[in-house]
């Protein structure tokens, strides 16, 4: 489990096609020393396994993780390629502060990124997601975008917005993010069983 508070900005440092599966490097800030080979991280919101990890004479870390088929067709690890920076977040532990939200690292689908609007420091992003994620997106809900939580502003059909502050901007990927782009989602937990739930009642 996660809460979509970004903790590190890495790199991909390397991306090795292995038959259906890739082997992506990522250079991180976290300590190797501190990482089991097993844990969970997500990536841009994407929860991969570790498969090595090592420190190098800089003071940063090295971690290889391994994507398969269904997360390369499924996510924007596809499109991960050397130098790309990624939102980092480590496995929550118990004791944690839960700032953001409860969040699994099992993307739901991908969202546009259609407008980037600055307004004063802040900055408006709006995106379109499939009708089939749309009804789980509410006003003043929890996202998790490129495994970052985040409260939504509006929703017109099949769009929402949500509006990011410096702090945000500054310890995140979004800064680099432009209209056009595609971004993991993850919808509220909450929000699908409620669905869930509505439509077992429906068909009683």
């Amino acid at each position: 489990m996660f809460t979509g508070i970004v903790t590190d900005v890495g790199e991909v440092a390397d991306v090795t096609p292995n038959n259906h599966t890739r082997r992506i490097t990522v250079v991180s800030r976290y300590d190797a020393g501190t990482i089991d080979l097993g844990a969970s991280i997500a990536f841009d919101g994407v929860c991969l396994t570790v498969v090595a990890a090592r420190n190098r004479a800089d003071g940063r870390s090295e971690i290889e993780v391994d994507a398969a088929a269904e997360t390369l067709a499924l996510t924007t690890a596809a499109e991960w390629a050397k130098g790309r920076r990624i939102n980092l977040e480590r496995a929550l532990k118990i004791g944690d502060e839960l700032g953001g939200h409860i969040v699994s690292g099992h993307v739901d689908g991908l969202a546009e990124l259609i407008a980037v609007e600055p307004i004063g420091e802040t900055v408006k992003l709006t995106f379109r997601v499939p009708p089939t994620l749309a009804r789980f997106v509410a006003v003043k809900g929890s996202v998790c975008l490129d495994g970052t939580s985040l409260t939504v502003n509006t929703v017109e059909g099949d769009t929402f917005s949500v509006l990011l502050i410096p702090h945000t901007l500054t310890v995140t990927t979004w800064g680099d993010r432009q209209a056009g782009d595609k971004i993991n989602v993850e919808v509220d937990l909450m929000a699908r069983y409620v669905a869930r739930l509505r439509e077992a009642d429906a068909s009683l």
